[in-house]
């Protein structure tokens, strides 16, 4: 039995209160070819039949494990132990999925006080938040917390940053006084890229938003630029597509960073066709009444039991909206989870051998690729390079895909008409073989032929 709490006379009223006759009035900017298409599609089919014609749709595609795969550009394809998808659907974490009631929640709150933990050893912070949607979500409420901390409103958004993210940014903040300040990346010289950044800064910044590693996968020393950014009353926010990175790498935290966020997913969550993915978001302890999303913390009940509770909630969920620090009302609770789990079971030494798998694959991609007189222009990286291929990046691609390998991101198509139609990004994880690259290059050199 449906449940429909309006009764025709409640709509009217509504409708009557907005100033529109008809419900569809509503919909009256959307063209009417696209308000109710017709969809060539059959009115009724079996289940197997169903399951056929899905099947047969599912096979187009060419799944991440099943070619050479070098793609990354913010989103990663490594190993997830058979244990991760075990652990995350046992009942002690399947309690609530939000913690409304956090008493009856304690599953819930437990892994999320062990996520925060994590998060905030990774990046070197003193708190993280319980997660937010993802990455680029999070750098965009990252821009609006240091607005309110610094009560200023012009943000520098380096070049090392993904395009994505700040294009999230820029929507986030159209409908504001913001004044967002966006540099073009210089795959060639990383430094320059950076003193661009850094030259751009003054007092009437709130934040610099510098990615490490950056889109081109170059390793970045971001102290001078925490240094200038603090020098003028602005806060450091470092952004991480590649959280797997921090098992090598210096923390954000402890190059000076005042708010770190970044996308969590190439840790205990799989590809998943864009999503859902994880955000993190850490900062500074003086800054904690500030951030976004909800904060869970450990106590112990009136026996003297441990228990976990909401420690903070300052969405607009919870609080009066004007109150709030952001409308983003959710976590991304099950990806946290299995972020937990599998960054529980990698530990801290995991992680850094894992981290050292992953930059020797990388390295062993740049080594094949110059050998074979490609021009790699990366001095730094991590697990990602930037190659400058003689003919169209896009093209060659393509070319390769038909090919049966996945062979990285054009960087034209993140940044269309900027002149980098030659430039390819190429990422090399764990699951990367030598059998792989040898089959990369090759099949390279024979599309740019």
């Amino acid at each position: 039995m449906r449940y429909l709490p309006l009764t025709g006379d409640d709509r009217q009223a509504m409708l009557a209160k907005i100033g529109v006759r008809h419900i569809d009035d509503l919909f009256r900017d959307v063209p009417k070819s696209d308000l109710n298409p017709d969809i060539d599609l059959p009115k009724r089919q079996s289940e197997m039949a169903v399951e056929r014609h899905l099947s047969a749709m599912a096979a187009k595609n060419t799944a991440a494990g099943s070619v050479p795969f070098f793609v990354g550009a913010g989103a990663y394809k490594h190993h997830v132990p058979a244990t991760v998808d075990h652990m995350i659907q046992r009942g002690e974490f399947l309690t609530a999925y939000t913690p409304y009631q956090p008493e009856i929640a304690q599953g819930t709150l437990q892994y999320l006080f062990e996520f925060q933990t994590l998060v905030a050893q990774l990046t070197g912070m003193d708190v993280a938040n319980a997660s937010m949607y993802d990455g680029s979500t999070a750098t965009a409420e990252a821009v609006m917390m240091a607005r309110r901390v610094t009560r200023k409103k012009r943000a520098v958004i380096a070049g090392s940053v993904h395009a994505h993210y700040r294009a999230v940014v820029e929507t986030t903040t159209q409908f504001t006084d913001d004044d967002i300040v966006c540099q073009i990346p210089n795959p060639a010289d990383a430094d320059v890229e950076l003193q661009a950044a850094l030259d751009a800064i003054d007092d009437a910044t709130s934040c610099v938003v510098v990615q490490n590693p950056g889109i081109n996968g170059s390793v970045l020393d971001l102290g001078p630029i925490a240094d200038a950014a603090h020098a003028h009353k602005a806060l450091l926010i470092v952004v991480v597509t590649e959280v797997m990175s921090l098992g090598l790498i210096k923390s954000p935290g402890e190059m000076g960073a005042d708010i770190v966020v970044g996308e969590g997913q190439s840790i205990g969550n799989g590809l998943n066709y864009g999503g859902p993915y994880l955000g993190l978001f850490a900062t500074n302890q003086k800054f904690v009444r500030q951030m976004p999303g909800r904060l869970c913390g450990e106590t112990v009940d009136a026996d003297g039991e441990q228990g976990f509770v909401l420690t903070l909630s300052t969405r607009e969920q919870h609080i009066r909206r004007e109150k709030a620090t952001s409308n983003i009302c959710t976590n991304s609770g099950l990806c946290s989870l299995a972020f937990t789990v599998h960054m529980s079971l990698l530990g801290e030494k995991g992680l850094r051998q894992l981290a050292k798998v992953n930059h020797k694959r990388a390295c062993s991609v740049r080594d094949a690729l110059k050998a074979a007189g490609f021009d790699v222009l990366n001095a730094s990286f991590f697990n990602e390079v930037t190659v400058l291929l003689p003919k169209n990046a896009t093209d060659v691609v393509e070319a390769l895909a038909a090919d049966g390998v996945l062979a990285g991101v054009p960087m034209e198509r993140l940044y269309p008409g900027q002149g980098f139609d030659n430039h390819l990004i190429l990422a090399a994880t764990e699951t990367v073989t030598e059998e792989d690259i040898a089959v990369l290059v090759a099949k390279l050199k024979e599309a740019v032929q």
